[in-house]
């Protein structure tokens, strides 16, 4: 009697990883939703050279899953018996080709961040044309499509590309190594597995596989909220989790996000601000739109339109690292925050930088104009201009970016007043409210904002069939709301098409610059001795 009691009376608790570009998080939750512990890990992203970003899928991803749950398990004091499932999201779409046994050939190729697949996409461009991939797919043809990077494997490493027996996402590799099944979300394949995956059909398109060689070789499809499998024997013994705890089918790192903050009905959208940005609106139809990204959902009879941007904290990062070095020293000494106190600083230049603009194209850009030969741009620089002006440009081009990008989203389903913003962004206050004064609309902050792993701990439990979809609400309620200041409105709607006029009318510059760069620039003639 007394051990039925025991285990009627235990704890139950839901784990939740997520792999990012820079950072990884984990995540254990009860069953109320409250956070029982919480830890970080930080890696390296490796960039060979211009437009090629890396990962390696076992010093990285593997290392951290490893490290991060052990790291929960003894902040919390939780044993493995006690965990009901754990929920996996990555950064995505990536590309892993592995053996027949799931060891990689290579390094993963990443995301929309990696730009060198551009003569394949040209050439799929010219054999099936846009509007094809539109109709069929869903989807044009960008550096996000994991498609045009198999063939890049193809076409530059044929010994790889020949020894490939599966080829997984990063979510997908995780979840292979801690069930031995690979499997993928059908968000995931949609919106980033161009042109292989058939909106139309919600399958793997075979006519596409077999004229890239890859027939039987891509991830089984599910549902987030799927059950993938149970974790292996080989796979307690390295993690420290009980074999057969529950794991999800997962999904990208962003619509984990959403989920986190609750976006996961008709209506609602989502804006992620971490190293990148991204904006997903959930719909109740599906929708296409040759300037975004669109998709089912994580459930069924959902559906979605995604946008993302290539750099959002990252710009930030890059000006504290590049620009403001002696103050983060400074900073450190006096044991503060040195974004805190650039916001701080930032916050006495005034709306608009006395005339200064920023293109936050640094990497090239994503939705909604799709060009990864995009530059960076500060423009209308003068003698007035400080360091300062040169950050808040930067923060405001983003917010400027974010309007791009909604102004597309509102053309679908209901026009949104409000969105949901998380990520790591929502620490700077300054930035926040550029975002709504430039845009027009209200910022939703919730309580909790943690990031993708505290949904992935949630979609978890919604695959161990022990949480209700709805229960999200009760999760993770509404701490704060960001409203749009009439006062700056009307300089950032005339400084709105500035920034859209800068880069239409330097397109061609920044191809031209691209394409010099990428030929090699001739060395300088040395002096005569």
């Amino acid at each position: 009697m007394n051990d039925i009691m025991g285990k009627r009376m235990k704890k139950r608790y839901y784990m939740g990883i997520d792999i990012g570009t820079s950072q990884s998080k984990g995540v254990l939750a009860d069953r109320e939703g409250r956070i029982t512990a919480f830890q970080t890990v930080d890696h390296d992203t490796v960039s060979i050279r211009p437009g090629f970003f890396e990962h390696d899928p076992e010093k990285v991803w593997v290392r951290d899953l490893v490290y991060l749950i052990q790291a929960l398990f003894k902040e919390s004091g939780v044993s493995a018996q006690e965990i009901v499932s754990i929920g996996i999201s990555a950064i995505g779409p990536c590309v892993v080709m592995t053996d027949h046994e799931g060891r990689p050939l290579r390094d993963a190729i990443l995301y929309g961040i990696d730009t060198r697949a551009e003569q394949e996409i040209g050439i799929l461009n010219q054999k099936y044309t846009e509007e094809y991939f539109i109709r069929t797919c869903g989807n044009t043809l960008s550096s996000q499509a994991a498609g045009p990077k198999i063939l890049w494997v193809r076409n530059h490493e044929p010994e790889v590309f020949k020894n490939t027996k599966m080829i997984m996402t990063a979510s997908s590799y995780l979840i292979y190594r801690l069930t031995g099944r690979n499997v993928m979300d059908y968000y995931t394949a949609c919106a980033g597995y161009t042109p292989l995956f058939s909106y139309e059909n919600m399958c793997w398109d075979e006519g596409m596989t077999d004229a890239f060689g890859i027939s039987g070789r891509l991830p089984e499809l599910m549902w987030s909220c799927d059950i993938a499998g149970r974790v292996s024997r080989k796979a307690a013994e390295l993690t420290g989790l009980s074999e057969g705890t529950v794991v999800s089918a997962g999904t990208s790192d962003a619509a984990a996000e959403a989920v986190s903050v609750g976006v996961m009905r008709p209506g609602k959208t989502f804006l992620m601000m971490g190293s990148t940005a991204f904006l997903i609106k959930v719909l109740k139809d599906p929708a296409k739109d040759v300037r975004m990204w669109s998709a089912p959902f994580l459930f069924p009879g959902a559906y979605c339109m995604a946008g993302g941007m290539s750099a959002a904290g990252s710009l930030t990062k890059w000006f504290l690292g590049e620009l403001a070095a002696d103050m983060q020293e400074e900073a450190k000494r006096e044991g503060e925050n040195a974004y805190a106190r650039l916001a701080g600083m930032a916050e006495k230049i005034p709306p608009g930088c006395e005339g200064l603009l920023a293109l936050p194209y640094f990497c090239g850009e994503r939705t909604p104009v799709f060009d990864s030969r995009a530059k960076g741009v500060f423009f209308g620089l003068t003698l007035n201009h400080t360091k300062m002006h040169l950050y808040r440009a930067l923060l405001e081009s983003v917010g400027f970016g974010v309007r791009d990008n909604l102004e597309v989203l509102d053309c679908f389903g209901q026009t949104c007043e409000e969105i949901t913003t998380a990520g790591g962004g929502c620490k700077n206050r300054l930035w926040l409210q550029i975002i709504s004064d430039i845009t027009g609309k209200s910022q939703a902050l919730k309580e909790i904002t943690v990031g993708a792993a505290y949904g992935d701990a949630f979609l978890g439990g919604m695959a161990s069939g022990e949480i209700g979809k709805d229960e999200i609400e009760e999760w993770n309620q509404e701490k704060e709301r960001v409203s749009p200041g009439a006062s700056n409105r009307e300089i950032y709607h005339q400084w709105y098409g500035i920034y859209k006029g800068i880069y239409r009318n330097t397109k061609n510059y920044m191809e031209e610059l691209d394409r010099k760069i990428k030929e090699g620039f001739p060395e300088a003639i040395k002096p005569e001795s």
